[in-house]
């Protein structure tokens, strides 16, 4: 008999928690090989191909196109060691591997597959000797498989070859655990050296003072201007929850109007200028020497993007000017830049208010340090299903967590919660945004 086998969504790394199957690249009865592109689905950051760890036939979708699941929700069930599986074997080329490389996360673009159709087989008569001999299951070739980006970046970064790794998932497929276990190995033991003979006019070996790493490049620009943002201005932090259910939903209906897709951070960097145009007071910076507080006339929006040299704040300029497409496409224009080492100084500079999406490092809330000489940041954390009162009900909503950290020179407590309850009310009711349009 044939194993039925599981292929659950898996964790698309960056903090994403949920995907939008976009569109399926096989169907019930398509015979797949092992790391083929089985799904499109969009992420909050791309749109992202994901690969099958197992060979077989797909006996079960689940979620149609336009649909939204979660990391861990089942996507389809192959039957490995089936009959058919073993007649279209050479069609389906199930014996390549090419690495289990998410296409849009990973450093290879998988290779395009043929599809196999499979169709019933006459069922032939049994020997008159002897019963048949069960089927034997289906090894997979090549390397252990690996879905995680985040689980093959851990390990080139700790220097440790997933080949020589033995997974604990299902069909050998090695999980976060794994590595952090290889990680955590005691390193092998060096050869015995010679014995030495030590008199007593030998020094004794000092102890180690640990690593040390250089601040230079981008890791001692941040430090410097970290450390001058706290040492010169006196931030205060306020937050809030706030419900994103119709956000969400606003962002669905753009995305099926057509053209191109809305994402999260677009929408979110319109409400700050939206905010920043009724609260100028945090569009500002401060000036000690002329003992004045120099507020701005225009909106040059800096987000944070953390890259494989470090975090990174691209500036999109005049974003008072633009509406949510415009804003989308330079956000990604810059996003793009950053992770490719592209960006100029002059898109890494004047920013004058900042916006950090943390969220998508997986938590809810953080207090985070303004980009000097700035006067305020915006902070939103995880957008996920929670309990929230809605109408007089208690129903799962979709909540953020949302955090100012402000320069208390240049506005008290109240001009900071003003600002902060109008990005909430634009959060839970984008209709708000209609006023400023």
């Amino acid at each position: 008999m044939p194993k039925v086998l599981e292929f659950k969504l898996p964790d698309l790394g960056e903090g994403l928690t949920e995907a939008e199957i976009v569109r399926w690249l096989v169907a019930v009865g398509d015979v797949v090989a092992v790391d083929q592109p089985v799904v499109e689905v969009e992420t909050a950051k791309a749109m992202v191909e994901v690969p099958c760890p197992y060979g077989g036939v797909v006996t079960a979708r689940f979620g149609e196109e336009g649909t939204e699941l979660p990391v861990g929700a089942p996507l389809l069930t192959v039957a490995v060691g089936a009959p058919q599986e073993q007649g279209a074997a050479e069609g389906a080329e199930s014996s390549e591997y090419s690495g289990n490389v998410l296409v849009g996360y990973g450093t290879a673009a998988a290779t395009t597959r043929r599809r196999s159709r499979v169709r019933p087989a006459t069922p032939a008569a049994p020997p008159a000797t002897a019963p048949a001999a069960p089927l034997a299951p289906v090894e997979l070739a090549g390397p252990v498989p690996v879905i995680s980006p985040l689980v093959r970046r851990l390990a080139r970064e700790h220097g440790l070859d997933l080949r020589e790794l033995k997974g604990s998932g299902p069909q050998g497929l090695i999980l976060r655990a794994d590595v952090e276990s290889a990680m955590q190995a005691p390193a092998p033991a060096p050869a015995p050296a010679a014995p030495v003979t030590v008199t007593p006019s030998t020094p004794t070996p000092t102890p180690s003072c640990g690593e040390r790493i250089a601040l230079k490049g981008i890791r001692g620009a941040v430090a410097d201007k970290l450390s001058r943002s706290r040492t010169e201005i006196p931030d205060a932090t306020c937050w809030v929850d706030a419900d994103a259910t119709e956000l969400m939903a606003a962002r669905a209906a753009m995305n099926a109007a057509g053209g191109p897709k809305v994402s999260v951070l677009a929408l979110l960097a319109r409400i700050c200028t939206a905010a920043l145009t009724r609260f100028p007071e945090l569009n500002a910076t401060v000036d000690m020497a002329a003992r004045e507080i120099v507020r701005l006339p225009e909106v040059h929006l800096g987000f944070a993007a953390q890259t494989e040299r470090g975090l990174v704040v691209p500036v999109v300029r005049d974003a008072h000017t633009r509406n949510v497409d415009s804003l989308g496409a330079e956000l990604a224009r810059l996003t793009e830049a950053a992770r490719t080492g592209t960006l100029t100084p002059a898109q890494l500079t004047g920013g004058t208010f900042t916006l950090n999406n943390y969220g998508v490092f997986g938590v809810d809330g953080s207090t985070p340090i303004i980009n000097h000489p700035e006067a305020a940041m915006l902070g939103v954390g995880r957008i996920i299903p929670k309990p929230w009162v809605h109408e007089g009900e208690l129903a799962v909503r979709q909540v953020v967590q949302l955090s100012l950290t402000f320069d208390h020179r240049v506005c008290d407590g109240g001009t900071a919660g003003g600002f902060l309850r109008y990005v909430a009310d634009c959060v839970e009711h984008p209709a708000v945004l209609l006023r400023t349009l």
